[in-house]
């Protein structure tokens, strides 16, 4: 069998000191080509003999005795040299030595001793999902099944819609962790630390937001929803506006969900395949198959169950993260001064450029329109809220849902310094170990701790129970929408009681099996990733601008919000198109290779810096300021949009109308005018009956306005 280089070479080195040893000599390079550094002087023989014959080549070693006349030959000493030159052991003793400084040169020359230095981008060994990791990641999905199966099957729970769609009556502790999973998703989980690594700590102000949602939810939106008593929040659109918004607004959200959660477990799939080899169909139809189980057979309580054990397993993987973080990556005050060193650290960028990617006025004011849509006007919130017994107890959930998330977010951010402490001198994605920002958590993970088994494997649970609990809520929701808003309201179907629950299920397994087979369209799209998350903000602002119109504004009327908000819709998801195809990149800090055990690909290392310099000019519209808008702004611009054009509309519909009612008044008076003046006078006497009888109040006829009432009192 061929020997490997290493031992090949410990072998030759052995030999060498052997024959070093059977001299009593020691091998040493000559650096200058000659045998001494100044040859001695010797007697005119030898100097005679020497020119007749052929002086042969220098040995690439010095021949050193043990004695003491080592450096300063004499004549005898030659002859010892010559005696020596002619053995066979001082043949194999050059080729021994030849080979050493062979490969001394091919170490100066940037190689190992044992051949060529593996390359970053293809290393010899990749760490890879174990046999517990695979156990710990079953058992928390078999656990889930286990609450779909128990709620499904077992649990005596009513068979109307209202039960399987609200939970009648559920307590607050499993609701408050239940909205904490839902707003966590497994995007924000691998994108934030990311954001932190690449661009620094700008976004970490998204917290400010969602602290200033919590009074406007709960002063303004929520006692509105527990006054009339909504299955789906879509039904004060219809009780507001009439029946064309509720329906407008439903079918927003179910193009929003369908996407977003095809997106919501695509993504993090690869990201997890890239870096723990887990494949993406796998985990994809992991996640589908025990969402899609749970959520159709036990309803609401069963998604409720389900995300508080899921974001049991989500919070323990993260404090794990942190915990041996603080151990493997450094402390708090090396992460911190490690990040100021490289320009990371950044709360207070009040540039009003509109175009900047993170500044305080776009993290704060943009993501408080974001929050905002996501708190009070997304069905998959307001249904879990709704399914708690009292506007109080709503309140104080979802206060301390909002206080959680602000917590896990700040975990998020402070990982993602840490990772950029751990890889400071060495990036990864320069070097070419991963090939996206989102794989670093993954691949820090499955590297760092490799040697400690289960890290892994807890990790990948609570980035699936992310999953499951965003895929979960949005079925559930979807349900809810579709029942009540769609069919019921919109297509007249009756529904009885006895079906509702019936008629949930399938609603619930039939989106699940749409979405499971949007995920496959989407990753074949590629590119359409990006565009389905901005696209999802931009909805979400248009369905926040409906609601804001109808309760803030009473001049507001039914055209003015459904064609306002129509073009509001074609307006922002023009503007998001046309982002998505100019794509400004955001402009990255910079990173470091200059410290990897590994052979970084020269040419993978500078494709980042020249795709910066190597710019296209734009041309026409499309290189107009508003395509090139931080995301961060896209939800306001939905929201204000829709207001102002729901707002002028309504105005300009209703002017209309009453100058056609003015115009209709009119000629009804001068018509009847005319007639009195052409009528016969043939008797003025006027008969007055008096009548006993109470007059009569006319009823109003018409659809009532709730919301006006609700709006007065």
């Amino acid at each position: 069998p061929e020997m490997s280089p290493p031992m090949a070479t410990l072998l030759k080195l052995l030999y060498l000191c052997a024959l070093a040893h059977t001299s009593n000599s020691v091998a040493l390079p000559d650096n200058s080509g000659q045998r001494y550094q100044q040859p001695p002087t010797i007697s005119p023989a030898i100097a005679d003999q020497r020119t007749f014959k052929q002086t042969p080549p220098p040995p690439p070693y010095l021949l050193v005795r043990s004695d003491n006349t080592a450096f300063a030959p004499t004549d005898p000493e030659l002859t010892i040299l010559d005696a020596t030159a002619n053995s066979a052991e001082k043949h194999s003793f050059d080729v021994a030595a030849q080979m050493l400084l062979q490969m001394y040169r091919e170490q100066m020359d940037g190689q190992l001793v044992a051949g060529e230095q593996e390359e970053c981008s293809n290393p010899s060994h990749k760490a890879a999902f174990s046999a517990y990791d695979y156990a710990i990641l079953l058992s928390m999905l078999i656990i889930s099944l286990g609450i779909g199966v128990f709620y499904g099957f077992f649990h005596k729970s009513g068979s109307s819609s209202e039960d399987f769609l609200l939970g009648s009556g559920m307590s607050i502790f499993p609701v408050t962790l239940s909205l904490t999973t839902s707003f966590i998703t497994a995007i924000e989980l691998l994108g934030n630390p990311s954001e932190m690594y690449l661009q620094g700590t700008q976004f970490v102000l998204i917290v400010i937001p969602m602290i200033m949602v919590i009074p406007v939810a709960v002063k303004i939106f929520y006692p509105i929803y527990f006054k009339m008593e909504l299955t789906s929040c879509y039904e004060y659109l219809g009780i507001r506006f009439g029946k064309e918004i509720r329906i407008l607004g439903a079918v927003l959200y179910v193009i929003q969900m369908c996407f977003y959660t095809a997106v919501a477990v695509l993504a993090p799939a690869i990201a997890l395949s890239k870096a723990t080899g887990l494949n993406t169909k796998v985990a994809v139809i992991l996640i589908y198959l025990v969402c899609v189980f749970y959520s159709s057979q036990g309803g609401m309580k069963a998604v409720v169950i389900a995300d508080t054990f899921q974001a049991a397993v989500l919070a323990v993987s993260l404090v794990l993260v942190v915990a041996l973080g603080s151990y493997y990556s450094g402390n708090a005050i090396e992460i911190f001064n490690t990040a100021a060193d490289h320009h990371r650290l950044e709360f207070f960028n009040f540039d009003v450029d509109p175009t900047t990617r993170h500044t305080v006025w776009s993290v704060v004011i943009g993501g408080f329109f974001y929050w905002t849509s996501l708190f009070c006007t997304n069905q998959a919130s307001v249904q879990k809220c709704m399914s708690l017994k009292s506007l109080k107890l709503a309140k104080v959930a979802l206060g301390f849902a909002i206080l959680g998330l602000v917590i896990v977010f700040l975990m998020n951010f402070y990982t993602g310094l840490m990772i950029f402490n751990h890889y400071a001198d060495c990036d990864p994605l320069t070097a070419g170990r991963i090939t996206a920002s989102d794989q670093l958590l993954p691949f820090y993970i499955i590297s760092t701790y490799e040697h400690i088994y289960t890290i892994a494997g807890i990790f990948v649970a609570g980035i699936f129970a992310a999953s499951l609990g965003t895929v979960a809520s949005a079925l559930n929701s979807l349900s809810a929408v579709t029942c009540e808003d769609l069919l019921v309201n919109g297509m007249n179907i009756k529904i009885t009681p006895d079906k509702g629950a019936l008629y949930a299920k399938w609603m619930s397994l039939g989106y699940g099996i749409f979405s499971f087979g949007l995920v496959f369209i989407v990753e074949k799209l590629g590119g359409v990733l990006q565009a389905t998350l901005t696209l999802n903000g931009l909805i979400g602002g248009v369905t926040l601008g409906l609601f804001v119109l109808g309760i803030a504004f009473k001049r507001a009327n039914t055209k003015g919000a459904f064609y306002g908000g129509l073009l509001s819709l074609v307006i922002v998801i023009f503007i998001g198109v046309m982002a998505q195809i100019v794509n400004v990149e955001p402009v990255e800090l910079p990173l470091s290779v200059a410290h990897c055990d590994c052979k970084v690909n020269e040419t993978s290392a500078l494709l980042p810096t020249m795709g910066d310099t190597l710019m296209m000019v734009e041309t026409g519209f499309s290189s107009w300021p508003i395509f090139k808008l931080s995301y961060m702004w896209y939800s306001m611009i939905g929201c204000l949009l829709t207001i102002f054009l729901g707002f002028v509309i309504s105005i300009i519909v209703s002017a209309v109308q009453r100058h056609n009612v003015l115009k209709i008044s009119a000629a009804r008076e001068e018509n009847e005018y005319n007639k009195s003046e052409l009528q016969p006078q043939f008797n003025t006497e006027i008969k007055v009956i008096a009548s006993t009888e109470p007059p009569l109040t006319e009823k109003p006829l018409g659809h009532v306005n709730h919301a006006i009432r609700l709006d007065d009192e």
